[in-house]
């Protein structure tokens, strides 16, 4: 960055450097200023102007401006009388903290700007701004001050405070701070202060986070941020810009620019404050948010969140948005898609909540449904699932709660604590008595998690439960539901005859019912029973049924399965070209389905089908990105089949051992 400037400044280019405060702005212009080549280009002839030291007026500026380029004229009325001295010899002038007198609501403001802006259209002046306002005159070339990079914000960390027991540490409260150079600085000053090691340093950052960052001599990062709220253009919405800010400070990811109106429908021009608030530098724009650098998220955040209004407003506004039930096919299902943004935001909005409203049953329920949508649209673990356990068995929202918490563990792969939440949440149901429909459905579920811990005598006896409770009810819908579950348990214990008849009875009952997410599921069920039967043109018509299901639906998991098993049977039968794009299409749609299991689950099959091609180095390739994918969200049974797969594609490289045909089912079964 600041060889980008020097050569700028070298060519006379008006230059403007903008960001936030403490970003490093004026560093880089003193840098700058010193640099051997800019010396040797300007001599004695370089300036700088704190902005920030005069009363920010038209007639303060000229007075500092003609005392400081040694013009010699006393409290000038204009700029006329120093143009002549300007024009004589070459000069950089910086203006340190420039927003101070160019803030488009300061005093004298258009004629300050007038100046500023004819200082760069000279030919003999280069004019070197750093600003935390994006109002500068057009001509400078604009540099945006970026965060350090880990490296950088080691070296700055270090030169200070020289302790380095535990380096991992430290890196984490670096990425803490963003990489923000004040606040590393800040801390590494403290730190050093204090004889803190890295123990004592991590202590201090966990106890008291950003109030930390305050050093003996006054220097804090809370009085940067208090400088930028002082300005008149932040001053100018009015009451409700600090506590906006607060708002976009509890959210991890800020706030989305798309729902101004729905969050904030008091607050009038919001989409101007939160342009102010960029122009301020204050915030930034990510991928469709205005969000802001963690350190001054944690010094502006809400400590108490209930008093702060408008994130309450807020909270009700995400909390009214959630309680909406969520199924394939159903009003609303498409519309939930939203959350695949906004999860992180939610997560810590219940995250806290939860704890500040601990006895709200309205909170509780909200979380349900928020599960509930991960489930359906973004599968995923929570940060707040122990806090799930330890409610009192006599909630209203536990069982609730507890059944969705079981479908994102099975879904990344934990079965075993999947069926833990399960018991728990059929026990709870069993207790209460009453409910003829949340008892076998949890039974339903809870006998596929044991099929998929190849505990088949178990979930048979489960589903059969459950196939009886729904008889009782003349339901046939759940009744196809739970000769599903039933067949899926005959199909893994080798009983294909069985699994068929059950699979074909749950098509029947469900012909002429609309039901087309879970008729999707029984054709693809039954295409893969066809499949292990040979029968490879019925499984090809049912696999085509079910994406003709699926044709006017965003149904991407299903997607995701249904070209996984088209691709299995069509390597099966050697044509890799089919088998390719049939793994290209459900690793796209496993994409769009924000579901990073599925993904590894397609990456592994395209591994196994360049193994069987012989084509090794793409194999091996496919393998450790597939392994990536499971051990970043915990798949072990699965990482361990790609570490099987490795194995075998070593042993081939080598030729030392005589490998057979990929073993498609060594990491689960496709219904896992």
């Amino acid at each position: 960055m600041i060889e980008k400037v020097v050569g700028l400044v070298e060519n006379l280019t008006p230059t403007a450097l903008i960001g936030g405060g403490g970003i490093g702005k004026a560093s880089i212009a003193l840098a700058v200023l010193h640099d051997d080549r800019i010396k040797q280009r300007f001599g004695a002839d370089r300036r700088f102007i704190r902005c920030d030291q005069f009363s920010a007026s038209h007639t303060h500026f000229l007075s500092r401006l003609s005392k400081v380029i040694g013009a010699g004229v006393q409290n000038p009325e204009g700029p006329t009388p120093l143009r002549p001295f300007l024009s004589s010899k070459e000069i950089l002038i910086v203006l340190d903290n420039a927003e101070s007198i160019l803030d488009p609501q300061g005093s004298d403001a258009q004629d300050t700007y007038a100046l500023v802006e004819e200082l760069s259209w000279l030919e003999t002046v280069c004019l070197c701004i750093t600003s935390r306002i994006s109002t500068i005159p057009p001509d400078c070339e604009t540099l945006d001050i970026p965060t350090l990079s880990m490296g950088s914000a080691r070296d700055t960390f270090y030169r200070i405070h020289m302790h380095s027991e535990r380096p991992d540490l430290v890196d984490s409260i670096l990425e803490q701070l963003d990489f923000h150079p004040l606040s590393i600085t800040i801390l590494a000053t403290v730190a050093h202060h204090n004889r803190w090691d890295t123990n004592g340093l991590t202590k201090g950052w966990e106890g008291r986070r950003t109030g930390v960052l305050r050093t003996q001599h006054n220097k804090s990062l809370s009085a940067t941020i208090e400088l930028s709220l002082t300005s008149p253009m932040f001053q100018e919405p009015g009451p409700d810009a600090r506590g906006l800010l607060g708002v976009i400070a509890f959210f991890p990811r800020g706030t989305d620019e798309k729902n101004l109106e729905w969050l904030f429908p008091t607050i009038l021009n919001a989409a101007n404050i939160f342009d102010n608030f960029c122009i301020l530098s204050m915030t930034y724009r990510s991928n469709g948010f205005v969000t802001m650098l963690a350190p001054l998220r944690d010094h502006l955040c809400p400590k108490d969140p209930i008093s702060s209004p408008l994130l309450c407003a807020a909270k009700d506004h995400y909390f009214g948005r959630l309680l909406v039930g969520v199924y394939p096919g159903k009003p609303g299902y498409e519309e939930a898609q939203w959350v695949k943004l906004e999860d992180v935001n939610v997560e810590h909005l219940l995250d806290v909540f939860t704890t500040v409203e601990a006895n709200s049953n309205g909170v509780w329920d909200v979380c349900s449904y928020f599960l509930e949508h991960l489930h359906w649209h973004k599968r995923r673990p929570v940060l707040f699932g122990p806090k799930i356990g330890v409610l009192p068995d006599a909630h209203p929202s536990k069982p609730r709660c507890l059944f969705w918490l079981s479908q994102l563990f099975g879904l990344v792969g934990s079965y075993a604590e999947r069926k833990r939440l399960l018991i728990c949440t059929l026990e709870l149901w069993r207790t209460r008595g009453g409910d003829d429909l949340e008892v076998p459905h949890t039974l339903g579920y809870l006998s596929d998690t044991n099929r998929l811990l190849d505990l088949y005598k178990e979930g048979l006896q489960q589903a059969g439960e459950a196939l009886e409770l729904y008889e009782r009810l003349s339901d046939g819908v759940r009744q196809a539901q739970s000769l599903l579950w039933l067949a899926r348990l005959l199909f893994d214990d080798s009983q294909p005859d069985a699994t068929e008849a059950a699979a074909s009875r749950a098509v029947g009952l469900l012909s002429g019912r609309g039901k087309h997410f879970l008729l999707c599921q029984c054709h693809r069920f039954l295409g893969n029973i066809c499949r292990s039967k040979g029968e490879s043109e019925k499984a090809v018509n049912h696999f085509e049924t079910a994406l003709m299901l699926t044709s006017s639906f965003n149904w991407y998991h299903q997607l995701v399965w249904i070209h996984y098993s088209l691709a299995r049977l069509f390597s099966v039968q050697g044509s890799f070209d089919d088998a390719h794009t049939h793994v290209e299409h459900a690793k796209s749609h496993a994409v769009n389905a924000a579901a990073p299991y599925l993904l590894g689950r397609a990456i592994e099959l395209q591994a196994r089908i360049w193994y069987k091609q012989s084509r090794l180095k793409e194999g091996e390739s496919e393998t450790l990105c597939a392994a990536g994918v499971y051990e970043r969200i915990g798949a072990a049974k699965d990482l361990e089949g790609c570490r099987e797969l490795l194995r075998m594609i070593a042993a081939k490289t080598d030729n030392t051992v005589a490998c057979g045909e990929p073993d498609f089912n060594s990491s689960v079964s496709p219904w896992k």
